[in-house]
């Protein structure tokens, strides 16, 4: 995996810095795994904008990624690694034993041909998916379910991972993405390695048509709208804004808003940075 730095023979390619996609292997997604995305535009039911910066953007279609890695005891074989357009990391297209084909999130350096398997029988190998309980101390670990049986959703985008710290009882203590520290049921799960396409944070997109091709529109700053439409907004000349807020008036840059009294916090044994 790479980036590419382009020749700038036009003003959008000067500043442009790509994926090379070296890791890609297909060009076609499996279709039995496709479904239809609809795009709202950030509009309601009603037609009325209730996101904005919203619209426009390259069609897409979803593909279905198994998230839970039920299918305990089979072994799979990796066929292809695949570019997703809903998400920054790549997917891996892997046919079971039985036939049947679904779509993961790929670790990094998983290869073609390589086999993967989940459950009490796998072995602590990139792209396995264990349960904490069974996974060894100090493995770097991504796609971890916070509930069992829920799927995954911590540590799913482009190069994320976690690291397994220690066992306590019935909870095994993560060090998170963010810096966190915090328990979670050793009877999770947890794919070995991190997450791939780790160098889509070098991306530059260039020019302003990549941010319309995946769907974003201009964003106006608080500064530059009327004190009717943003608290940072008004003022006579090229104003500052004041203290840097959100629309409705939420404090932004450090103000934390994590409920003090939030069930989950006893779970959490140092916050993040």
């Amino acid at each position: 995996m790479g980036v590419r730095k382009l020749k700038p023979m036009t003003p959008g390619q000067r500043f442009k810095v790509d994926n090379d996609f070296a890791a890609v292997t297909a060009s076609k997604p499996e279709k039995s795994l496709l479904a239809p995305k609809k795009r709202s535009g950030g509009r309601n039911n009603s037609g009325k904008m209730t996101m904005r910066y919203i619209g426009g953007g390259h069609k897409q279609q979803y593909r279905i990624v198994d998230f839970k890695r039920d299918k305990d005891g089979v072994p799979a074989t990796v066929k292809s690694i695949e570019y997703d357009p809903n998400r920054t990391a790549f997917i891996a297209l892997l046919q079971y034993a039985d036939g049947e084909k679904r779509y993961v999130i790929a670790q990094s350096g998983l290869q073609v041909g390589q086999k993967v398997m989940s459950g009490k029988e796998a072995t602590p190998d990139v792209g396995n998916s264990l349960l904490l309980s069974d996974i060894p101390l100090g493995t770097i670990i991504s796609c971890i379910e916070m509930r069992p049986g829920q799927g995954a959703i911590i540590a799913r985008s482009a190069g994320a991972f976690a690291q397994l710290a220690a066992r306590d009882g019935k909870y095994a203590i993560i060090k998170m993405p963010s810096g966190e520290t915090r328990m979670i049921l050793i009877t999770c799960k947890a794919t070995i390695g991190s997450v791939s396409n780790s160098d889509h944070a070098l991306e530059v997109a260039g020019k302003a048509g990549k941010s319309r091709w995946l769907g974003r529109r201009p964003r106006t700053r608080g500064v530059a709208m009327n004190p009717v439409d943003h608290p940072m907004g008004g003022g006579e000349g090229r104003s500052s804004g004041g203290h840097p807020r959100s629309r409705n008036g939420m404090p932004a840059k450090g103000y934390k808003t994590r409920h003090k009294k939030k069930a989950s916090n006893r779970y959490i044994i140092e916050k993040r940075k």
